[in-house]
């Protein structure tokens, strides 16, 4: 099985503890990845968000390969709404 084939296949729980471990560093088990294990699981994540997700979340890869960058006026455009999030005053609390 070629790689494009083994990331197309890969079931989301699978790419979900993949990502999770890049995270963190770490298995579900707690054991520590290695340096390869970290360097071959990113590569995975990464072609997974970029073929299957298709993600344009920041911080992802894009289905062009290229890292997903959005400007401040972008972001503040997305995180914009008002419904979203709660409204405290200083007293409040």
């Amino acid at each position: 099985m070629d790689f494009k084939a083994l990331v197309s296949a890969m079931a989301p729980e699978t790419y979900q503890k993949l990502a999770d471990a890049v995270a963190t560093g770490r298995w579900a088990d707690g054991t520590a990845l290695t340096e390869q294990q970290k360097a071959q699981t990113l590569q995975l994540v990464m072609a997974y968000q970029a073929t299957v997700l298709k993600s344009d979340e920041l911080f992802t890869v894009g289905a062009d390969g290229q890292l997903i960058q959005k400007s401040k006026a972008e972001l503040k455009k997305q995180f914009d709404n008002n419904d979203a999030i709660a409204r405290f005053g200083h007293d409040d609390i």
